[in-house]
């Protein structure tokens, strides 16, 4: 029951008020219309490009455009594997796998295909290594006598011819004399069987011949790889040779009885004076116990030779990142 004397109002508007909220939305559309143009207007025509209101509002509204990606990282060469070389060649190969202290093509004894890599015959498919050296054919590197400085040799004096006043002479110097020529070295014939071949390679690095399949269509005596000499390779081929020396020597001394196969790969910094630094394990098969026979023999040699002026500049640097893999097999 409802009270006397209340009315209620109505919900509808009426006709005055509907017509503000119209010119409300009219206004309120014009200023949006007016806002937006005004600054499509000042950015086509460049009104806004040193305004500092406008350069805040763009870095608040991340309306800066985004930033350059960065330039991708030049082409990386493809790390070289270090070899031995039995047959130096004077030119490099156009395409070479391998580096070392010399020049040489990939070579059968018989050749019956045509491809890049030789075909080899041996037990092992992880070390490349073109032929088998026992440990017997290994001998330390013995070390360099240093040069002595040359005695000048006393020459008898030599009568000097006398010139009279008037006479005519051939207009050289009396005291030009033609200088003798160093000695040179003897070149060892080229082999001309296998024996002679093995005969001019004395100190070899001890190790299983590599199996692979191919045929190189060069001929020689003695299967070779692809490899290219570089001026670092004969300090590496000697580094290589102690390195290996030493882990055998180790391997001797705890009596390995070659009871298991696998692969240790060390990490390493060489310097330039011939030290190790920062030795770690990359990869590890076999066991703590020759995990460690390797780490030894690679740091108890050091420190090695002393880089040579050429290589530390054409390293640009004092120090090389290394990697060095240990078979067992």
């Amino acid at each position: 029951m409802s009270e006397a004397g209340h009315n209620l109002s109505s919900l509808r508007h009426g006709r005055s008020e509907n017509r503000r909220l119209e010119w409300a939305l009219v206004l309120s559309l014009l200023l949006h219309l007016t806002v937006w143009g005004g600054y499509e207007l000042g950015k086509r025509l460049g009104w806004w490009d040193h305004s500092p209101v406008i350069a805040w509002l763009h870095k608040a509204l991340h309306l800066a455009p985004p930033p350059k990606p960065p330039p991708p990282p030049p082409p990386t060469q493809p790390e070289l594997a270090f070899v031995e070389v039995a047959q130096p060649d004077a030119e490099a190969p156009k395409k070479a796998k391998y580096y070392s202290n010399n020049n040489s093509h990939a070579a059968n004894p018989d050749p019956v295909h045509d491809q890049e890599a030789p075909k080899l015959n041996g037990t092992q498919t992880d070390a490349p290594k073109t032929m088998t050296a026992r440990r017997s054919e290994m001998h330390p590197t013995p070390p360099q006598p240093q040069p002595q400085p040359a005695k000048e040799a006393v020459q008898p004096a030599q009568p000097q011819p006398t010139v009279k006043p008037g006479d005519l002479t051939d207009g050289k110097p009396l005291e030009a004399q033609e200088q003798p020529q160093p000695p040179q070295p003897p070149q060892p014939p080229r082999p001309r069987t296998l024996k002679q071949a093995y005969a001019q390679q004395p100190n070899q690095i001890a190790g299983v011949q590599m199996r692979q399949d191919g045929g190189a269509h060069r001929a020689a005596l003695m299967p070779s790889f692809d490899a290219e000499a570089t001026p670092f390779g004969d300090y590496d081929a000697k580094f290589v040779q102690a390195v290996t020396q030493k882990w055998y020597d180790l391997l001797d001394s705890q009596g390995f009885a070659r009871d298991r196969s696998g692969r240790v790969t060390l990490h390493f910094n060489l310097n330039y004076d011939g030290s190790i630094t920062e030795v770690t394990q990359l990869d590890n098969t076999v066991g703590p116990l020759y995990g460690y026979l390797c780490q030894q023999a690679l740091t108890a040699p050091a420190p090695y030779g002393k880089w040579p002026e050429d290589m530390r500049r054409l390293i640009g640097g004092n120090t090389r990142e290394m990697t060095f893999t240990f078979f067992y097999y």
